[in-house]
């Protein structure tokens, strides 16, 4: 790279250094369905109950002075900080540090307090929920959460989650990829930003399996007996049970889940193991062949090494989750959680986190900074960094819970296989 190139104010030679890039966001998830299962069922649905709020919306209230109407915005002053809420191993990082973030306090004069407290979307949602019912700020002005958790859809439909403002995002309004602009889990984009995405899909050790696989169903192929990974979170598991059967998740309905577990029941005797974020060590190891994989884990693994191992983007689509940026009820610096929001949107500074982060970047316009610019191509030629129309195509989303009753039943369906 070129030192002390500047893009939008962002050093270049403050990039993030590979040799810190011992982690990813990944190695820390623990998926709310998981939790369910170590937890027991009863307490993730009461850490997703609604509470007294349950008949209001987006931080309550109707009216033009409502909180997140454009008449409250119109009020909000910045008080030059904010406190942001992340997941580990998730923004760039030099020498302790972040260069984003440093870059961004010099030009907006907003000091961010990043705190990296988030180690699955349940038990964050447990600690904060108490301020939360009691119309209490919860410490954060951003919080990130994954779309695929129950909580994203329970702590908006509680009306803990204020409205952003549109007005305030002309970055986002446009560089953002369609793959995560007025999303069906969050229409309009009235609740959320993106802050970074994955697929859900497979990997297979080429030293070992030497058929070009290209669909779902291998990994229900007698022929691997033994050596196959599945997924121990259940909504990552019924959902590859729905494309197995060619459903997409997100329009599925309960006939269709019976359906799939019926199938994931009759796998069972091929499986080796439901895998939580140890999948990924059982391909190192060679204990399984083909396997449930995130995206993310399997690009960093073959930097590090395992050249063997390849991701496939099935032909049935493959689960594409988003981990969004949200302001909770509370937030006492909206204004300035609203600035920050929209800042990482710039391509040449989402340029510098997705170099660091290597998931799906919501920016297609840092494609080319990150070749020419940041001169790595391997990830800004990946095509799980920067999905090609082909892979966006066959990216499938995640069936969004209507009420508990809806998460009771699936988990119900799907938890006793990973269970056993």
């Amino acid at each position: 790279m070129t030192e002390h190139t500047e893009l939008s104010g962002i050093d270049l030679s403050l990039v993030a250094e590979t040799a810190e890039r011992q982690m990813t966001r990944r190695e820390l998830l623990r998926y709310a369905g998981a939790g369910a299962g170590a937890l027991g069922l009863g307490a993730l649905l009461a850490a997703c109950g609604t509470g007294g709020n349950s008949g209001t919306s987006g931080g309550g209230g109707s009216g033009s002075n409502a909180v997140g109407s454009a008449g409250w915005w119109s009020k909000q002053k910045l008080h030059h900080q904010v406190q942001f809420a992340n997941w580990p191993y998730y923004i760039d990082v030099q020498h302790g540090k972040h260069p984003t973030l440093e870059q961004f306090t010099k030009k907006t004069g907003i000091k961010v307090t990043y705190s990296e407290v988030i180690q699955d979307n349940t038990s964050f949602f447990q600690k904060i929920k108490p301020a939360l019912q009691a119309n209490q700020p919860t410490g954060y002005d951003i919080v990130v959460l994954t779309n695929n958790s129950p909580v994203f859809s329970q702590i908006i439909q509680a009306g803990w989650v204020i409205p952003i403002d549109h007005n305030r995002m002309p970055n986002f309004d446009k560089y953002a990829s369609n793959l995560v602009t007025n999303p069906s889990y969050d229409p309009g984009n009235k609740y959320s930003m993106a802050w970074q995405s994955g697929y859900t899909a497979l990997a297979y050790n080429t030293k070992f399996i030497k058929d070009d696989i290209t669909s779902i169903d291998s990994l229900f192929d007698p022929k691997y007996k033994g050596k196959i990974g599945m997924m121990s979170d259940p909504q990552e598991l019924g959902s590859a049970g729905l494309l197995a059967l060619g459903k997409d998740p997100a329009q599925s309905t309960q006939a269709d889940w019976q359906k799939a577990a019926t199938k994931l029941q009759s796998q069972r005797a091929l499986v080796r193991s439901y895998y939580d974020q140890s999948y990924i060590q059982a391909l190192k190891n060679e204990d399984t062949w083909i396997s449930m994989c995130w995206s993310g884990d399997i690009f960093q693994a073959n930097l590090s090494g395992f050249k063997d191992l390849k991701l496939v983007i099935p032909q049935e689509g493959a689960m594409f989750w988003t981990d969004n940026m949200m302001i909770p009820k509370g937030a006492a610096n909206p204004l300035d959680a609203m600035t920050l929001m929209d800042y990482v949107y710039q391509p040449k500074v989402q340029a510098l986190i997705e170099d660091y982060n290597n998931y799906v970047c919501p920016v297609p316009d840092s494609k080319n900074i990150i070749a020419s610019q940041l001169k790595d191509p391997t990830v800004a030629n990946s095509p799980t960094v920067f999905p090609d129309a082909h892979i966006q195509s066959l990216s499938r989303l995640y069936y969004q819970y209507k009420n508990n009753q809806d998460l009771l039943t699936w988990n119900n369906l799907f938890l006793p296989i990973i269970q056993g």
